[in-house]
């Protein structure tokens, strides 16, 4: 397949998530050889990624805006991966790239595994940095901290941390991933037993968060971060395409208010395109998908509603305040919101 008919591979495989290939960490010392640089990396997106998403999630938080620059990239992939055909001549304006693989020819030619994202890019060489989408957010909340803006919340506290360790590893190997070992499952059993350890996570983590604001202490975490770039993409694509569909998330009280309690959150929901996500995975994974249509549903609206769920008391930011408005440049589109 070439052009915008989707990627020959997603759909039609076995699914095995491979691990990140660059590991490489940007930090205060700069140990790895990539110190922390205002202006020095760019941020390599899609919005249609859920672990993507967290980068943008994190980034927005922590008010890296100006420190760390964003590259959205087209929903809408190709055999050669992600494409920056959204931008003027379709190349990005500061990487001069059509290609994100270009970015990891750069570093390796012919590197083991996919082109993924989220994925960080040194400007000066054109290189990939680190495609370590476990690694990534962590480092934004506690090697960034000298960039990060007046009232950032500690996304990631050391004293919370073995508990926040603890539930990001469950939410990860039963819900985050767990919704794609469901969706790319190439026989009726593995289906069903990926799908039973969604569904059976969600009831204990809406039991969890049935008498607490947060899933750890009283504040928003990148627990909470990990958690929601799989929820609000419960209904438009995962209960559906991916066949996870013992309940939706609106039919479940708890956690459908958790939802709209961070979405509503600023740096939540400002930085979800529901338009690029339902395109993405609907006409991307043809072996999925082989018509390629992508369905009107769900309706948005209710992302909107009251959710009550500042009655448990908590505090989203802590100590610090919420993050300002977004730069008008990365504003989603109207035809990704509610």
């Amino acid at each position: 397949m070439s052009g915008g008919d989707g990627n020959s591979e997603l759909g039609h495989k076995a699914f095995s998530r491979s691990p990140s290939h660059f590991t490489d960490r940007i930090t205060t010392d700069g140990r790895n050889g990539w110190p922390v640089a205002a202006g020095r990396y760019r941020l390599v997106v899609s919005r249609a990624c859920p672990w993507a998403s967290r980068a943008v999630i994190s980034r927005r938080l922590l008010g890296l805006e100006d420190a760390l620059s964003l590259a959205v990239t087209d929903p809408i992939q190709d055999d050669r991966s992600w494409r920056f055909t959204l931008d003027p001549d379709g190349r990005d304006p500061v990487l001069g790239i059509r290609y994100l693989s270009e970015a990891y020819d750069r570093r390796e030619t012919y590197y083991p595994g996919g082109v993924s994202v989220p994925a960080v890019v040194d400007v000066p060489s054109g290189r990939l940095v680190t495609n370590d989408y476990q690694r990534l957010t962590l480092d934004l909340a506690t090697e960034w901290t000298a960039l990060h803006r007046d009232g950032a919340p500690e996304l990631y506290p050391a004293r919370h941390r073995d508990e926040i360790d603890t539930v990001m590893a469950e939410v990860y190997e039963d819900v985050n991933n767990g919704v794609y070992r469901a969706g790319f499952a190439h026989g009726q059993e593995k289906y069903e037993e990926a799908c039973a350890g969604v569904f059976r996570r969600l009831e204990l983590l809406a039991g969890r968060l049935a008498g607490r604001r947060y899933l750890v202490g009283d504040t928003l975490t990148e627990a909470d971060i990990r958690l929601f770039t799989t929820l609000v993409r419960f209904d438009a694509v995962y209960h559906g395409h991916f066949k996870c569909n013992r309940f939706k998330l609106t039919e479940n009280p708890v956690l459908w208010a958790y939802a709209r309690d961070l979405y509503q959150t600023p740096g939540f929901g400002d930085t979800v395109d529901f338009d690029h996500i339902k395109r993405h995975y609907y006409q991307v994974h043809t072996g999925i998908n082989p018509t390629r249509i992508v369905p009107l549903g769900p309706d948005l609206a209710g992302w909107l509603t009251p959710h009550h769920r500042e009655e448990l008391g908590g505090r989203p930011f802590g100590d610090g305040t919420p993050p300002g408005p977004v730069p008008a440049d990365e504003e989603v589109a109207v035809a990704g919101r509610p």
